[in-house]
């Protein structure tokens, strides 16, 4: 059986020590050591992934959250109040993914307690996911005996399965204008921030469709006010659920940008980098047979759904892993007001063990 208050304390802990992308060394000691306490042989590659392996028999699982959180993650001061785990205000809780830690290592600790038969579990907890999903991106697949895997990474009602997540590119533009003195010659410049606010206007932007979003998040330019500003940099993102639909919005925003630069006499640098690729899971996949009779068994109804962000199961689910993201209960992350209440947490972990030690 979890234990919640078991559960609840493992939490606590984890979201007491601070761990913003690129900086995890704590939060991976500790979890080294109480891995190390369960007596399970865990290990780390170059980039800090931890590794933990827990024999058994039949087809291996892999269950994997991400170690590292968002900021201000400085101090948090975890408050629990009728059920619910929430920060002090000054910070972000770490829920996200911190929750999907604790389920785990709850999990696999109930299976082991119980003496019982359960399946080989791989345990991956990742780094610098906030970042660019870079512990994913170098996570030695090789390493892992298990195909299939279960992130606990999601928003959601329990029964929340992301079946399917987009690809993202991210763009980086630099627009080349020619600088004069703004008062008394401005008609020999070319305002570059006036040739970027126009590419801008000239893109779709926004929501563009149900699995397509664009968005310029980053313009900085300019040296004073009396200079015609001669450069400007701007930095911004397409997603889609569809490949050919995010590779028609990226040419749209590249054309927009050149379109602008030409009229105006300008120059633009252009630097278009894929993210992550997308995935889109099938209900006869038995990853997803798997989950879902394990939430039918708990009385969970199912809830497949589509998702606007990216996370670790884009990339291994391009790398041979199938992956599937389900809920811990977190809710508003990456916010103040960041909150999980307990039940659901726990719920998360009867359905891990539902699906390791069936």
């Amino acid at each position: 059986m979890i234990d919640r208050d078991r559960l609840l304390a493992l939490f606590l802990d984890l979201v007491r020590i601070s761990s913003p992308s690129g900086e995890e060394d704590e939060v991976s000691a500790y979890l080294q050591r109480k891995l190390q306490e369960m007596r399970l042989e865990v290990d780390a590659d170059e980039a800090g992934n931890l590794y933990a392996f827990v024999e058994g028999t039949g087809t291996p699982l892999c269950l994997t959250a991400h170690m590292d959180t968002v900021t201000p993650c400085e101090r948090v001061t975890p408050v629990v109040e009728d059920g619910v785990v929430r920060s002090d205000g000054t910070s972000i809780l770490g829920a996200d993914d911190k929750s999907g830690i604790a389920a785990i290592i709850e999990a696999v600790t109930c299976a082991l307690e119980s003496g019982g038969s359960h399946r080989p579990v791989d345990l991956l907890f990742t780094v610098e996911e906030e970042s660019g999903l870079l512990g994913a991106k170098a996570v030695e697949v090789g390493r892992l005996r298990a195909r299939m895997a279960i992130g606990l990474d999601a928003e959601g009602e329990q029964g929340t399965l992301v079946m399917s997540a987009p690809g993202q590119n991210s763009l980086r533009a630099v627009v080349h204008g020619r600088a004069a003195h703004a008062g008394v010659e401005p008609e020999r410049g070319i305002n570059a921030i006036r040739v970027a606010a126009e590419a801008i206007v000239a893109m779709p932007l926004g929501r563009i469709d149900e699995e397509t979003t664009a968005n310029i998040g980053v313009i900085a330019g300019g040296r004073a006010t009396n200079i015609v500003p001669d450069e400007v940099v701007l930095r911004g993102e397409a997603r889609s659920r569809d490949a050919q639909k995010l590779a028609q919005q990226t040419d749209a925003m590249v054309s927009a940008l050149e379109g602008a630069a030409a009229a105006a006499g300008a120059t633009v640098e252009l630097d278009v980098q894929q993210a992550y690729e997308s995935y889109r899971l099938d209900a006869q996949d038995p990853l997803i047979q798997l989950v879902t009779a394990a939430m039918r068994s708990l009385g969970l109804e199912p809830r497949p759904k589509a998702t606007g962000g990216g996370s670790d199961a884009n990339v291994l689910n391009t790398r041979g892993v199938r992956m599937v993201q389900i809920s811990t209960g977190m809710r508003e992350v990456h916010t103040l007001n960041e909150s999980i209440p307990v039940a659901d947490m726990a719920a998360a972990a009867r359905l891990l063990l539902a699906c390791i030690a069936p």
